[in-house]
């Protein structure tokens, strides 16, 4: 009775958090002329084919992913970097360093844009007199995907064997050689996890890219301004194309993962 309890509630959950995706993928193919109508107008690729044709999508897309592409892979390094340091400091300023690494991921998202936003105006006054836009806005999304980068990849260097890198460096590697060969290979797939993250984090921001996108319209604020007037049904065919790329990409990661562990289980078993 327990199990079957158990079984029907991850049922119902899963439902409940994929049934809307469901549903967004299937009405990418309907015909219907508004994409907040529920009934089904036929089967077509009508609205995937004027996707790609609308300029203006595109160029907020091409933005979003040229941001969400740099400031993952940035605050990937830097995340990394920031990692090693606090998992080799002493114990009262690693909490220190844990409690400030957690307050942008506490913060209300409108308390840390409208920061940012206050800093990037003053900063772009007092040196270039521009206004804020690309460069402002890779700045905010590698500012708040830069803790969840370092709480990715701290679990595996506490997971690593300490000895493992001095014992590399006794063996005649020079340090930077041993981190690459011994180090990078152990905590690669936090840093893989913390990259998908900020990605995923970039791609999906609002609240904050509102205020420090300038005039560079990224695809979350483009969906926004068109809610004012009327949501075309290509915003169905994007969110269907989007989630496919970040679901294949998730299940190649995974894959990978698998075939790694398997072939470390051989051969510690050999």
């Amino acid at each position: 009775m327990k199990r079957a309890s158990a079984r029907i509630y991850t049922f119902l959950i899963f439902l409940f958090l994929y049934a809307p995706i469901f549903v967004l993928i299937v009405f990418s193919f309907n015909d219907s002329d508004t994409a907040s109508r529920t009934v089904w107008g036929g089967f077509s690729f009508r609205w995937y084919r004027k996707l790609f044709e609308d300029r203006l999508i595109m160029e907020a897309l091409r933005n979003t992913l040229f941001i969400a592409v740099v400031s993952a892979s940035v605050s990937t390094v830097l995340g990394t970097t920031a990692a090693i340091g606090i998992n080799s400091m002493k114990r009262l300023p690693r909490r220190i360093m844990m409690n400030i690494t957690n307050f942008p991921m506490v913060n209300p998202e409108i308390v840390t844009g409208v920061s940012l936003m206050l800093l990037f105006v003053s900063a772009v006054r007092l040196f270039s007199g521009r206004s804020l836009g690309m460069v402002s806005l890779i700045a905010a999304h590698i500012t708040f995907c830069l803790p969840y980068v370092i709480l990715s990849v701290l679990p595996k260097l506490r997971q690593m064997d300490p000895n493992l890198y001095e014992a590399a460096q006794d063996l005649g590697c020079p340090p930077l050689k041993a981190f690459f060969k011994v180090v990078l290979p152990e905590i690669m797939p936090g840093i893989v996890t913390g990259m998908m993250m900020a990605f995923t984090l970039s791609i999906d921001d609002f609240v904050i890219s509102y205020f420090t996108s300038g005039t560079t319209q990224t695809l979350p604020i483009y969906i926004y301004s068109m809610t004012r007037k009327r949501i075309s049904p290509e915003i169905n065919a994007l969110s269907t194309v989007l989630f496919s790329v970040i679901m294949v990409l998730l299940l190649i990661i995974n894959v990978r993962s698998f075939q790694e562990r398997s072939i470390r289980r051989k051969t510690e078993d050999l």
